[in-house]
């Protein structure tokens, strides 16, 4: 039986991306577990595994990948860089028509590659397979906190990017101890909230129910998680329907004035969508009685559900301070009445031999399975955006983001 070979790719992508799809130890149990895998991983002096580590588990290493079958990768494979006719497997940040991506795609398919995107692997419930979200909820609440303790001087943790990894940045945790008695409100229910939620027990700190973090005082720091139901209302209906809220968003408005005058901190974990309200405006933002002063915007969308994130901000600089009376951005810290923002939109990349390491874990056991029973389920399949030179079926809506001339005629 001929063999299929897997390359793992070096990251090319600028600013660099240090996440590996499979670790040292995951290659090795993929050799174990499937012995019909021929596995090679291309040099890098950049990734958070060295080369040094997977020699020494006996993965070989290559520079040249053309022989491989199949190429897993992380982040965006730079145009030049991409060898034709390859099954690829990578997020692409192409479904959305991301601007920035069009040449990508277009290169996809005159390559005639066979592209399968993480971001669109879901089970029979629609549900994501291979994500970092829980490692954004984690690296984002605890930069949060970070945040928080800079703002007004309580504490210094040290930056997430400077930790070995997780158990290294729990050794920071104690210091929050210094947290005065304020309320922390969570908002979401996917997989970056549990990682945001999960730091914030760690912590040591205490989780309310709803009900008591908007009408109790507490003489400690506590947080509650809010899902979309706490703070969104149809005025047309008097029931809950979350299946109508998210097939009709629009119908919707946003009630979230009356926790933003009990938060201290907010952190945004929820997924938005475009035509669902924002949580606050900026004439919200100017009341005397909103009394959010630090925001951890973990999903980072611009100008998206937090109004005041303007812009994203990097690693090394991840926070800016947004002045509500005049809508400008301003250096972080440098007023206390400013709202201070986190908006990193690349967090597990902070913690990225932690992230690895579950990514892995995923690519192992919802991803190679279905390479090996010809995908009879069709997740696989499903998540193929294109091949053979041709977007699928289920992305045709991407026609004229693909072929702007071919639309136009």
């Amino acid at each position: 039986m001929k063999k299929l070979k897997i390359g793992v790719l070096r990251e090319g992508k600028v600013p660099v991306d240090k996440r590996v799809p499979l670790t040292p130890k995951k290659c090795q149990e993929v050799l174990q577990v499937y012995p019909e895998i021929e596995l090679v991983v291309q040099p890098s002096p950049i990734r958070c595994f060295s080369d040094a580590e997977y020699q020494e588990l006996g993965i070989p290493l290559a520079e040249d990948l053309s022989d491989c079958d199949v190429l897993f990768g992380v982040k965006e494979v730079p145009i030049d860089q991409l060898i034709p006719k390859k099954t690829y497997f990578f997020f692409s940040h192409t479904v959305k028509k991301q601007p920035h991506n069009q040449k990508l795609l277009q290169a996809i398919l005159e390559k005639k590659i066979t592209m399968v995107d993480y971001e669109t692997i879901t089970n029979a419930q629609g549900e994501r397979e291979v994500a970092f979200g829980r490692w954004a909820g984690i690296v984002g609440a605890y930069n949060g906190l970070l945040t928080y303790g800079r703002k007004w001087n309580l504490y210094h943790l040290k930056p997430a990017h400077q930790c070995q990894d997780m158990e290294d940045m729990l050794e920071e945790f104690f210091k929050v101890k210094t947290l005065p008695n304020i309320k922390i409100a969570v908002t979401g229910g996917g997989r970056v909230t549990q990682g945001a939620l999960e730091v914030l027990a760690r912590m040591g700190l205490k989780q309310v129910s709803v009900f008591d973090y908007l009408y109790k005082e507490f003489a400690e720091p506590v947080f509650t998680q809010l899902r979309s139901s706490h703070y969104h209302v149809r005025p047309d209906v008097e029931v809950w329907d979350s299946h109508d809220f998210y097939q009709n968003p629009h119908l919707y408005k946003s009630t979230f004035h009356k926790f933003s005058k009990v938060t201290d901190l907010l952190m945004a974990c929820a997924y938005w969508n475009p035509s669902a309200p924002v949580l606050f405006t900026q004439e919200d933002m100017q009341r005397p009685d909103f009394k959010i002063n630090t925001i951890a915007d973990i999903t980072c969308d611009v100008n998206g559900s937090i109004p005041c994130t303007k812009r994203v901000t990097s690693i090394a600089e991840p926070s800016f301070d947004y002045n509500p009376w005049t809508g400008e951005l301003e250096e972080a810290y440098s007023s206390e009445e400013n709202i201070t923002v986190m908006a990193v939109d690349n967090l597990p990349c902070e913690l990225p031999r932690n992230a690895s390491r579950d990514f892995g874990r995923q690519i192992i056991d919802k991803v190679l399975p279905h390479l090996f029973n010809n995908d009879q389920e069709g997740i696989l399949g499903n998540a193929t955006i294109a091949k053979d030179g041709k977007l699928c079926e289920r992305y045709r809506y991407l026609e004229d983001y693909a072929y702007p001339a071919k639309s136009m005629a």
